[in-house]
């Protein structure tokens, strides 16, 4: 397995984007606080590991791209599954914001066309 076949499965899989950075092949446009990576080594072969706050963490090195591809693959997986839906796209979840705030918007009204007659509402009270 190489880093673009890697790639190709973890999409497959659905594992977010934004959780594994792999130079040349994947990179991530603005890094989150933590992520995975693969990458060659500075002497020779290939290391993965976990960046977490600009510190690498559970590095681990391999002589081949295939041996490193591979220990990334088991990492993402076995990280635990995000709970199912949430897919909407930001359209979606704005317009249902505007729908609730509308919602809101019509209770209120019709509470106050329901809401008894106060005499008392002005601090007029009947002596």
């Amino acid at each position: 397995m190489d880093r673009t076949e890697l790639v190709t499965t973890l999409r497959d899989e659905q594992v977010p984007d934004a959780l594994y950075d792999i130079p040349g092949v994947h990179d991530i446009p603005v890094q989150p606080d933590a992520y995975y990576y693969l990458r060659p080594a500075a002497d020779g072969g290939w290391e993965t590991g976990l960046r977490e706050r600009s510190l690498d963490r559970d590095t681990s090195r391999f002589a081949t791209e295939d041996e490193a591809c591979r220990d990334l693959l088991e990492k993402l997986r076995a990280r635990p599954r995000p709970p199912e839906g949430g897919g909407e796209s930001v359209d979606e979840l704005l317009a249902q914001g505007e729908d609730l705030r509308r919602w809101a918007r019509e209770e209120v009204e019709r509470a106050l066309r329901e809401r008894p007659p106060d005499e008392t509402r002005n601090g007029d009270e009947e002596r």
